[in-house]
C-alpha cells in the first residue's frame, strides 16, 4: 500500500491491481473463443474457475468495507468510483465463492458443448448442461435478489437500475409500430438482393479498412475471425472479431463496424480512468448504442453507402449491383430469415424480445428447459410467419445462453432506443454530416460520439450518460421515427 495514504488511495491501488486481473481474465475468454486448441477446453474451464476464486476473494476482501467507510470523496470522479465499488461489493458480498467458481466452470465447459451441438445441430446434447447454467444462475439471483424479482438481479449486471418490467414497458411500445412498419414493407417490391461469391482476402482488407474509417485504433487493438463476432477488453487493450460468408460480405463488414462502435467505446474513455471502475462502459446497453449507431444510423446511411459502394467496386470490380442508390437499398433490404445478428433494422428488436421474453420466463420457472426449444420454435413462426428449420437457426444459433447471460439480450434492443436518441442530437449538432459520409469520413460524428459520451466511461449512471448526451430522457419515440422515415423511403410508403 502507499506509505501515508489516505483511505481512497488505499482503495483505489488495491482496485487498479483488482482490475488488472479481471483484463487477464477476460483475455482467457477472447483467446477461447479464437485461438485456443479444441482439445484445451477442460483445462481452460479450470483456469477460468481458478481466476474467478481469486477475483472473487479480491472483491470481498474485509479491507474494501472498511476503506468504504473511510474514504471521503474529493470529486465527482472519486464519488463515482466509490459508487460502482460500494456497489460491486455489495453485490459480490452477496455470491458464495463456490458458486462464482462453479459459474465460471460450467459456463466455460457449456460453451464448448454449444458449439458442437450448434456444428451438429443437437439440441438434445446441449440441454443437460443448459439445464445446469440456468440452475447456477438462478441461484446466484437467489442471493442477490434479496427476495426481489429473479431476472432483474441478473439484469443489473448488465444494465444497472433497468427492471424487467420497464424493459418490458419500453418493448410493449416498441412493438405495434415495428409489426405495422415491417408488414407494409414486406407487402411493397423488395430491391435486389446480392448474388455471387467475394474473396475472403478481400472481405477481410475491407472489414480493416472500415475499422479504420470508424476510428480503430489498431496500435492498441486487433481483429481475429470468431463464429460469433464480438469486442473484448478495455483501455489500451481493445480486441475485435469479426466473420466472413463467401455469399454474403456484409456479414463481415457490418459485423466490424458493430464491434469497432464497441472498442471504438472503450478506446474513447479518458484515460485517466485507466483500470478503474471508470475505465469501461458504463452499461451494456449504453454500449450496444455506440455498436448500432456506427453500423445503422451510420454505416447505413445513404451517403455512406454511397461511398462503400464505391469501395467494393474497386475491389471486386462489377458484383452485380448497378448503382450507389440501388447498393443502398440492397444494404437495407428486409429479409425473411433466422438469424438476429444478420437481421436488418427494422426486424432486429422482434429477434431480442423473442429472447427476452423466453430468459425472463426461465427464470421465473415459468418455462422449462427442456420446453425452451418448442417454445422458441413456437414463438417464431408467431412473429415471423414460418418455422425454424434447423437448431443453429433458432435455438443455437447464440452463444449467450451458454455463457450464463441472462438479462444480456433486452440491452440490444434498449441499445437501438439510446442510438435513436443519440442520432436525433447528433444530426442536429452536425447538420452537414451528409458531406462527410460520402467521403468515407466518419471522423466528426464519432468524434462528437467520442466527446459527448464515450470519453464519460462510467462517471455517470446509464440512463444519465444517454441524457447528457442526447439532451433528454431515453425514449422509443426517436427510434421509431427514425426507422418509419427510413424504411417508409426505401419501399415507397
Amino acid at each position: 500500500m502507499i506509505a501515508n495514504a489516505n483511505p481512497y488511495d488505499e482503495l483505489m491501488e488495491f482496485q487498479r491491481d483488482t482490475e488488472a486481473l479481471g483484463e487477464v481474465a477476460g483475455r482467457l475468454g477472447w483467446d477461447q473463443e479464437t485461438m485456443m486448441p479444441e482439445g484445451a477446453s477442460d483445462q481452460r474451464a479450470v483456469e477460468h474457475a481458478a481466476m474467478s476464486k481469486v477475483l472473487h476473494a479480491r472483491m470481498t476482501d474485509p479491507q474494501i468495507a472498511d476503506w468504504l467507510d473511510r474514504a471521503k470523496p474529493a470529486d465527482a470522479v472519486a464519488a463515482a468510483n466509490l459508487r460502482h465499488i460500494r456497489r460491486n461489493y455489495d453485490k459480490t458480498m452477496k455470491v458464495p465463492a463456490r458458486l462464482a467458481a462453479e459459474i465460471a466452470s460450467t459456463t466455460s465447459k457449456a460453451h464448448r458443448i454449444w458449439a458442437g451441438a450448434r456444428r451438429d445441430e443437437d439440441v438434445a446434447a446441449f440441454l443437460p448442461i443448459l439445464e445446469k447454467v440456468v440452475a447456477l444462475r438462478i441461484e446466484e439471483a437467489q442471493a442477490l435478489a434479496d427476495g426481489g424479482d429473479l431476472y432483474d438481479a441478473l439484469l443489473d449486471n448488465y444494465e444497472p437500475n433497468a427492471s424487467g418490467g420497464q424493459i418490458a414497458a419500453m418493448f410493449a411500445a416498441l412493438r405495434p409500430g415495428l409489426v405495422e412498419l415491417r408488414e407494409a414493407v414486406l407487402a411493397a417490391k423488395a430491391p435486389m438482393q446480392l448474388s455471387g461469391e467475394f474473396s475472403e482476402e478481400v472481405q477481410l482488407k475491407l472489414s480493416q479498412e472500415l475499422a479504420l474509417a470508424f476510428g480503430y485504433d489498431l496500435d492498441h487493438g486487433r481483429i481475429d475471425k470468431a463464429v460469433h463476432p464480438f469486442s473484448s477488453g478495455s483501455g489500451l487493450d481493445v480486441r475485435i472479431t469479426t466473420r466472413t460468408s463467401l455469399t454474403d460480405p456484409f456479414n463481415c463488414l457490418y459485423s466490424t463496424i458493430h464491434e469497432v462502435g464497441h472498442a471504438a467505446y472503450e478506446q474513447g474513455i479518458n484515460r485517466d480512468y485507466l483500470l478503474t471502475p471508470l475505465g469501461r462502459g458504463v452499461s451494456m446497453g449504453v454500449h450496444e448504442s455506440q455498436s448500432r449507431i456506427y453500423e445503422n444510423q451510420i454505416g447505413r446511411s445513404r451517403t455512406f453507402t454511397g461511398w462503400l459502394f464505391g469501395r467494393m467496386r474497386d475491389e471486386f470490380g462489377d458484383f452485380g449491383v448497378p448503382d450507389a442508390e440501388t447498393f443502398y437499398r440492397v444494404v437495407n433490404r428486409v429479409n425473411t430469415g433466422y438469424i438476429r445478428t444478420e437481421a436488418d433494422e427494422l426486424q432486429y428488436n422482434l429477434h431480442v424480445m423473442l429472447r427476452f421474453d423466453l430468459e425472463r420466463a426461465l427464470i421465473a420457472g415459468d418455462l422449462t428447459v427442456k420446453d425452451l426449444e418448442a417454445a422458441w420454435n413456437d414463438r417464431f413462426k408467431s412473429d415471423f410467419g414460418y418455422a425454424v428449420d434447423k437448431p443453429s437457426n433458432g435455438i443455437l444459433q447464440d452463444v449467450h445462453w451458454s455463457a450464463g447471460l441472462f438479462g444480456y439480450f433486452p440491452t440490444y434492443s434498449l441499445g437501438n432506443v439510446y442510438a435513436g436518441c443519440l442520432h436525433d442530437a447528433l444530426r442536429a449538432a452536425v447538420p452537414d454530416l451528409e458531406n462527410d459520409l460520402a467521403k468515407g469520413d466518419t471522423s466528426r460524428a464519432t468524434g462528437w460520439l467520442r466527446a459527448n459520451l464515450q470519453t464519460h466511461g462510467g462517471l455517470y449512471e446509464p440512463a444519465e450518460t444517454i441524457e447528457k448526451a442526447a439532451g433528454s430522457a431515453p425514449s422509443e419515440g426517436p427510434l421509431l421515427a427514425y426507422l418509419s422515415a427510413k424504411f417508409s423511403d426505401l419501399y415507397g410508403l
